[in-house]
């Protein structure tokens, strides 16, 4: 299918007759991919230039585009630039001064001297590094490559690219300064410490794409260790929309969560995490599978969270594969592999059913397929109906997080994420199609953010300074004897 990811620009030069672009165009969409856009960049009584912009389906169809286009009588072939890494060149973040530079006082009071008297402040009172540096506002996002998307271990020079898309979706959706911190670093112990060496800049830390089970004990770890949140967002990120979304999915099939069957397809990070925030919301029949079948206390060599998930999940002891579990299920949630359920799985399962295949890039169950059975069917993907995206949570929970000054992250606060971004969809808007809003909703990060921030001030025992006491309290002004 073509898409965006895989989209290129192509500059031909053609004669300049009334059915030249007509049959260059004709020749793209023969190919199956998509013109969205032609700029004529120069022109002449015999012959034209232009650039084409071209949806394609991957790398080898683009490629097949290319070479129907030079086969074309008179076309001539330029650049063909790919527009996805023409948008990484060069990074995607910038650092900026907040202050002009433009003579002596300024480097007085930015740099030396004045800047010891700041130095003097922080360090006869730390909480003024909250105040007086970018602390307040700055998030970590680290990882060590090991688990790059759906990519597997590549390495924290080709984990780069994801998580400075990362910091740049913090900056777009709740104006956080994150920076990309990638570790060439592969122990629990070296990570663990490694963080903890550069914490004192940040207000948070978001772990990312870090391959479990490591990712468990550098979380449990950094959190016990750290005096600010840490989120992995692989797991939170994740539980936070998964949840959001059933919410809304079930009162659109008017079942409820404390009765409905529920399938996770999954045992890693992210359905780990999803399974403890179900249970938080007051899920209480669910059945997790893993690549050796259903969990159940009987199978053997459960090793890892598994016995765990055994302890807490499957009521009525199901045995057998993902197919034997969704049988009579009212709702399958995917975070594990494409192309392990079939339409004819998602017959079998309950009336009025719920699909969420979230496997990347090719989910767990084509959703064409899906909705042939199912009433309510979401993806992680952006080009098919309820996208299940973390950009829906990440954000707005850490803008919540610094807005409170938070020192951790518990259940309770990603619980009301979760109810605040489904009750972002209202009554009227809610429909098989729209359980989760846009990513571009106006209030998804506020509404989000306005609900950990509660939560958070609440388990500090200081929500009373939510109303006029928190002005004085966290204020930004200095005052000559403050």
């Amino acid at each position: 299918m073509p898409s965006v990811s895989y989209s290129i620009t192509v500059r031909l030069e053609f004669a300049a007759r009334s059915a030249a672009v007509s049959d260059i165009t004709g020749r793209i969409e023969q190919h199956g991919a998509t013109v969205t856009a032609l700029d004529v960049s120069a022109s002449g009584p015999e012959r034209m230039r232009a650039d084409i912009t071209v949806l394609t389906g991957g790398h080898d169809h683009a490629m097949e585009v290319v070479d129907s286009l030079k086969g074309l009588e008179g076309v001539e072939l330029g650049k063909v630039s790919d527009r996805t890494f023409l948008a990484h060149l060069g990074g995607k973040l910038t650092v900026e001064s907040k202050l002009p530079i433009r003579h002596r006082d300024d480097l007085s009071m930015i740099y030396t001297p004045g800047v010891a008297r700041v130095v003097k402040a922080i360090a006869e009172n730390p909480e003024d590094a909250r105040r007086l540096t970018i602390k307040r506002n700055t998030v970590a996002v680290v990882s060590d490559g090991s688990a790059i998307l759906g990519l597997g271990d590549l390495g924290p020079l080709a984990a780069m690219p994801v998580m400075e898309g990362k910091a740049a979706l913090f900056k777009r959706f709740a104006d956080i300064d994150a920076f990309p911190i990638c570790l060439d670093a592969h122990s629990v112990d070296e990570i663990v410490a490694h963080v903890k060496a550069i914490a004192p800049v940040f207000a948070g830390i978001n772990l990312e794409d870090i391959s479990a089970p490591r990712c468990f004990e550098i979380e449990d770890r950094l959190r016990a260790e750290l005096d600010i949140p840490v989120f992995h967002d692989d797991q939170h990120g994740t539980a936070i929309v998964v949840v959001a979304a059933l919410r809304n999915a079930l009162r659109v099939v008017e079942k409820d969560i404390a009765t409905a069957r529920i399938v996770l397809s999954g045992a890693g990070a992210a359905g780990t995490a999803i399974l403890r925030l179900l249970r938080a919301a007051g899920a209480r029949d669910i059945v997790v599978t893993d690549i050796d079948g259903i969990v159940h206390e009987q199978r053997e060599q459960l090793t890892g969270r598994l016995p765990w998930i055994a302890e807490v999940t499957n009521p009525r002891q199901l045995t057998g594969t993902l197919h034997d579990a969704v049988a009579g299920a009212d709702v399958f949630i995917g975070v594990s592999a494409g192309n392990i359920l079939t339409a004819e799985d998602v017959a079998t399962m309950a009336d009025r059913s719920i699909v969420f295949a979230m496997a990347n890039p090719t989910p767990e169950i084509d959703p064409s397929e899906a909705v042939k059975h199912a009433e309510v069917v979401a993806t992680g993907r952006s080009d098919f109906a309820n996208q299940i995206n973390n950009v829906l949570a990440f954000p707005g929970v850490f803008r919540g997080l610094l807005d409170a000054h938070a020192t951790r992250v518990t259940d309770r606060m990603l619980l009301a994420a979760a109810k605040a971004l489904a009750d972002v969809v209202s009554a009227e808007e809610l429909n098989p199609t729209y359980i989760v809003p846009s990513v571009f909703h106006d209030g998804v990060t506020k509404a989000v953010a306005s609900a950990v921030e509660q939560v958070a001030r609440e388990d500090a025992g200081t929500v009373d300074t939510i109303t006029g006491a928190m002005t004085a309290v966290y204020a930004d002004e200095i005052t000559l004897n403050g």
